[in-house]
This record gives C-alpha cells, structure tokens and sequence, in this order.
C-alpha cells in the first residue's frame, strides 16, 4: 500500500462535484440491469402484486409494453417467470414444458417483435407443481433429483425451441447444468446459453416472490436443496461444479445479504458474475420510502451501487426501469 502523507487532506478530493464523478470508481448504466417480468395467461392483464408495489402480472400483450419499455431504455434483457392458476398444476410441474406454455408463447412473441433483445427465462418447477416444491418429489416427500432432472431437461429443450436465449436453472438440483447442457447440445441448441442460479440460499427475502409467483410450498420448506445462509466455503464448491458441468455465467441471490459472497465469487471467478435483487430487498426499500424512513430514488440507488462495487457485472432488479430514468 503506498504511503499517505500526513498533509493529505481527503475532503479536497470531494468538495466539487465535478471531481467527484471523476475520481468515482464504480458507475451504473441501463446495461448491467436485467428486468424480470411475471407472466399470466389472459389479455390486457397488469396486475399490482400487494407485496410488492410498483411491481405487475401481466399478460402477454402487457410483457410486450414492459419490453418495448426496456428496449427504451437500452436494458438488454428480461427474465421471465410464468405464474399458473391452481387447475393448471400437478405433480410434475408439466405445464412448465409444453411447446404452447406461457413462458414459450411469451418467448416467442417477444422475439417477434424485440429479436434484439435477450429472452432470460426461469428454470424451475415451484410456480407449476400442485406442492410448491421445485422438482418430483418421492414417496418420501423429498425431492426425487434425477426425475427432476429428465423434467428439467424437457423444460430446457422447450424454452430453446422457443427461442429462449439464456436457460437460468434456479432449482439447485445437483447436476443440474450438466443435465441441461447435455440436452441441448444433443439437439443442436449450442448457443443456448446457461445462467445457473448456483450459489443460491434459503433466504427468508423470498416472501413476496413466492406470492406473487404463487409458489410457497405447501409443507415444509426448501432448505433440504437450498444453501444454508451461515456457510461461505460452500459456495466455492457450488461454484466449482456448475462451472465444470458447463455452466456459461454465475448467479448469487440474494444480494445484498450476500455482499461478501459476491466479491468472493468475484476474487475466484473471472465468469460473468450475476446479482439477483430479490423481492423481499426490493419490497423492503419500497415499505420504507412509502412509510416516509427512506428517500426511494437514494435508497434503491445506492443498494444497486454496492451490488455492482461488491463484483457483480449484471443485476437483476424489479426497479430497473426507474434506475434506469435516473441514471440517464
């Protein structure tokens, strides 16, 4: 560390604004956010989620606003999640996989009109099964991982063929990226890329996504499959499988929680390294500038700022529209 002069006064360097931003070290702009969007079947459907405000299911025609919104903005992409009704649930999860699914119709309506814009879409089974679990489960009621696996591969094959980009397995299924890769390499999806939710924990900032997903389990809970909040080290090995089963790009979420985790993975890793901003963080900050505690715009601002100093290269974010307009 080089030696600081007992004269060296550090006010002079942040009196002026103008210094200010040219000294700053770490900056946000429109293409480090990702948008994820709620899909329902239905049409003209945007519907305020209770839990988190400012935040809409919407139906397909809707999505394609909010995209032409991101496009506006210059946001590269949108993450999708299909919220099914109750009728449409089983066991399995196989409304996941159908060709004609609401994720695959949305996929491809998108790419219709925005070819440019990258379709991220959710790998999972929790918004489909009639349990809330996220994958088969045995006669146990444990997860039945290599069932889940043929599943998850039948759910990556369709998400291709409808023109998904980027598949983000978030079940954390123990071989689940190799299971993925290998299917869609089979069927000449080469360039289908994975973003693997691998260091992901069981985080009580999930709430409001599990409402407006409508994917709480009905028993128990998902720390049988999900990372302890209190391990580290785990991580690196979370990490270190997914990228040799060849995972293309990392996730850690949450991420404020997670600080540390992600300038870890960031210290280890030269992949590209994603954040998720989970919904109870966005929900948090959201209560507490409605409640009068907090000022929205600094707040949010700066929690993605700390996101993106900590290591991340891209984040997820319910906000990134309105970061978006202030940034710009």
């Amino acid at each position: 560390m080089t030696p600081i002069s007992s004269l060296h006064r550090p006010r002079r360097l942040r009196r002026q604004s103008a210094i200010r931003a040219l000294l700053r070290e770490t900056g946000l702009r429109s293409t480090d956010f990702l948008l994820p969007i709620f899909l329902v079947d239905g049409q003209g459907i945007r519907s305020e989620i209770s839990s988190m405000p400012g935040v809409f299911r919407h139906s397909i025609d809707s999505a394609l606003q909010l995209c032409a919104e991101a496009v506006a903005r210059e946001i590269p992409g949108v993450l999708l999640f299909g919220v099914m009704d109750s009728q449409s649930k089983d066991a399995q999860g196989s409304a996941s996989w159908q060709s004609d699914g609401l994720v695959q119709r949305a996929s491809l309506a998108i790419k219709g009109q925005f070819p440019d814009l990258l379709v991220l879409a959710d790998a999972c089974f929790c918004e489909y099964t009639d349990h809330g679990h996220c994958g088969v489960l045995n006669a146990h009621q444990d997860r039945d991982d290599p069932a889940t696996l043929e599943n998850l591969q039948r759910l990556a094959l369709s998400y291709a063929e409808a023109g998904v980009d980027v598949i983000a397995p978030s079940g954390m299924v123990d071989g689940m990226v190799q299971a993925i890769r290998e299917i869609l390499d089979a069927a000449r999806h080469e360039n289908v890329a994975i973003l693997s939710y691998a260091i992901k924990y069981a985080s009580a900032f999930y709430g409001p996504f599990r409402d407006a997903a409508d994917s709480a389990p009905s028993f128990g809970d998902r720390r049988a499959y999900q990372m302890d909040p209190a391990n580290r080290r785990e991580a690196f090995r979370e990490l270190q499988l997914d990228l040799a089963e060849g995972a293309d790009m990392i996730m850690v979420k949450p991420a404020l929680a997670y600080l540390d985790l992600i300038r870890d993975v960031r210290e280890r890793c030269d992949f590209p390294l994603f954040a998720y901003q989970v919904s109870g963080e966005y929900s948090m900050l959201r209560a507490a500038s409605q409640a009068g505690f907090l000022d929205w715009q600094g707040a949010l601002l700066e929690s993605l700022l700390a996101i993106k100093r900590a290591g991340a290269d891209g984040i997820i974010s319910y906000a990134a529209l309105e970061a978006c307009d202030w940034l710009s």
